[in-house]
């Protein structure tokens, strides 16, 4: 009997010991994890030419994607563990906040309002709202919108920007995508896209369109890139941020504005501080 009960006590323990560690292999292997998990949830845009885009191989292209890449790297992941996830502008906050990603790069900027539901790391970016207009269009300022059609997503601020500072009389369509604007666009549905410099570049470079379209060269607004991170969680913003200091200190972050937005002829700003938001 006693060697009975010893064998059972020493089976039960090796049950124990065997699921301890299974249960142990799972730590950070998902994107909740702080570093060197099997996989980190990334939020980015698909629709956006030099900033975030699917390719049709179904590989990912753009300076948001770069900046997430470095960022992934010095968190512990490789480029094979990341795991992109769509995010449009509505649903930013709320897939933070569901735990849908561990970080969201998709020209997020930062605004005061925001900042009371996500927490921000950066900016890693200085943009501009400008507006794109067609070749020939005789849209020079942003007052000239007054009584026009005006394109821009839903949950972004750019239009309510134009209409509440610069055009209050603009007949605004709010759209699903970029893309969808600027179908619209094209087809003269709409007389213009607003939205940030940097991503009107990235749609007026590409192949289909050039030649179709202009920046009107207007800074309607200073947008600061900051990468979203969930309320809260201050270790994860404090890596991503020395991640930005660093990506800026070795060369990094000028390789990758350059290879996304110099064949736009874009005039970037310099790399912002991080924590310093231009108002």
């Amino acid at each position: 009997m006693k060697l009975r009960k010893v064998s059972a006590a020493a089976a039960t323990a090796l049950v124990l010991a065997l699921t301890a560690t299974a249960c142990g292999g799972d730590d950070g292997g998902d994107s909740n994890s702080s570093g060197g998990g099997k996989t980190i949830k990334i939020g980015i845009k698909y629709d956006q030419p030099g900033l975030g885009l699917k390719e049709p191989d179904g590989s990912f292209s753009g300076f948001d994607v770069d900046v997430a890449t470095y960022v992934a790297k010095e968190l512990g992941y490789k480029p094979d563990q990341i795991e992109w996830v769509e995010t449009k502008s509505a649903d930013r906050e709320n897939a933070l906040s569901r735990g849908d990603v561990k970080l969201i790069a998709a020209t997020y900027s930062i605004t005061d309002e925001r900042k009371q539901k996500v927490d921000f790391a950066g900016p890693y970016l200085l943009a501009h709202q400008d507006l794109l207009v067609k070749k020939d269009s005789d849209i020079t300022k942003a007052t000239d919108l007054n009584d026009k059609k005006l394109c821009s997503v839903t949950g972004s601020t750019s239009a309510q920007n134009v209409k509440k500072d610069f055009a209050p009389k603009a007949q605004l369509s709010q759209r699903g995508g970029y893309s969808e604007c600027l179908s619209a666009l094209q087809s003269g549905s709409v007389d213009a896209l607003t939205t940030d410099d940097s991503i009107l570049a990235g749609y007026a470079a590409q192949d289909q369109y050039k030649g179709q379209f202009k920046l009107a060269g207007l800074k309607l607004s200073n947008e600061n890139y900051g990468v979203g991170v969930k309320k809260g969680d201050k270790a994860t913003l404090d890596k991503v941020n020395a991640a930005l200091e660093k990506m800026v200190k070795d060369g990094a972050w000028e390789k990758a504005v350059q290879d996304n937005f110099g064949p736009a002829n874009y005039k970037n700003e310099p790399a912002p501080k991080i924590g310093q938001i231009v108002q």
